[in-house]
């Protein structure tokens, strides 16, 4: 439910704050389109207040949320102490989980200094400019052929795995992994195969220079088959990667977009679903924005898709 503070943010002005929201709902409302239904349309907007710990302080943001929108509008200048407090309050959580939602404290002094009337020299507007995407350096034509000599084959089925096993596959490949394998690195051959794709001659598959734009696992499944009965760049068996596929693009190093892949794939799909399951629950991804594997425990996650085929 919004409470109807008002907000100067700029030349903007928003005029309700929804404090229900919270970073652990986006999910639900926005991404997955699941959980709570409280999006009547995709133009809608709402807007909450969070900390962003990703940095090395800690920050007070809001947040313009929408279905498949999001866009940090401003920074609020809050006593450091109290937006540590909060952070420290959490306790231990998950290396990608670094968004919390405001307590108590934070939206009572947000009520008291900032909103309506309150002091908006605390108010820093962010301005997130959309630059067209580079992507990167050119590769080599495909020749055809299905690999270049030293072909490595991935296990291509659908999986159930507990995290040991996760780490054991991460180490027995040398895939890099910003956590579990920060010294892996798995060497591809990639060539240019037009219509969009990309063909890796090291493990004989082609994947998507693209790809699927964030939905919840049903509706991906659903894109999947459409995408196939319109024989996308000439074929029609494309799949979700294995754990083990998707992180054979894993760069040791974050390219000029801020992620760690070969600058020719699109940056648009920063974390994506792949055909593995959680042993005790949830669904595995790969991150390609925080170099990592993790896994979701939500029951409607929303994730990207970065389609691949096994080259006959």
């Amino acid at each position: 439910m919004g409470m109807f503070h008002k907000l100067r943010v700029g030349e903007e002005t928003i005029r309700s704050i929804d404090w229900e929201m919270t970073p652990e709902l986006t999910f639900g409302t926005f991404e997955s389109w699941g959980g709570r239904e409280r999006v009547r349309s995709n133009n809608e907007r709402i807007h909450y207040f969070f900390v962003d710990s990703w940095g090395e302080e800690p920050r007070l943001c809001l947040m313009e949320r929408g279905v498949k929108h999001a866009r940090i509008v401003a920074e609020i200048k809050a006593p450091k102490e109290m937006v540590q407090n909060c952070v420290n309050s959490q306790g231990r959580v998950a290396f990608y989980d670094r968004s919390f939602a405001i307590d108590e404290r934070i939206r009572d002094w947000l009520i008291e200094h900032v909103l309506d009337d309150g002091d908006n020299s605390l108010v820093r507007p962010l301005r997130e400019e959309q630059p067209v995407e580079d992507m990167g350096r050119s590769l080599p034509k495909w020749d055809g052929k299905n690999e270049a000599g030293d072909l490595v084959v991935l296990p291509s089925e659908q999986a159930s795995l507990s995290e040991e096993e996760v780490t054991e596959i991460i180490r027995r490949w040398n895939f890099f992994d910003a956590v579990l394998n920060p010294g892996g690195a798995f060497v591809n051959h990639l060539h240019d195969s037009g219509n969009k794709t990309i063909v890796d001659q090291k493990t004989g598959l082609m994947w998507q220079r693209d790809g699927l734009d964030i939905n919840s696992i049903r509706s991906m499944t659903r894109s999947l088959a459409k995408l196939n009965t319109e024989h996308f760049a000439g074929y029609h068996d494309w799949r979700l990667p294995t754990l083990e596929e998707a992180l054979s693009l894993m760069e040791p190093v974050a390219n000029d977009k801020g992620i760690y892949l070969n600058s020719n794939f699109s940056r648009e799909q920063p974390f994506v679903f792949v055909a593995a399951r959680r042993t005790t629950g949830g669904y595995w991804f790969v991150d390609y924005k925080q170099g990592r594997a993790f896994w979701s425990s939500g029951t409607i996650p929303g994730g990207f898709g970065r389609l691949c085929r096994t080259l006959a």
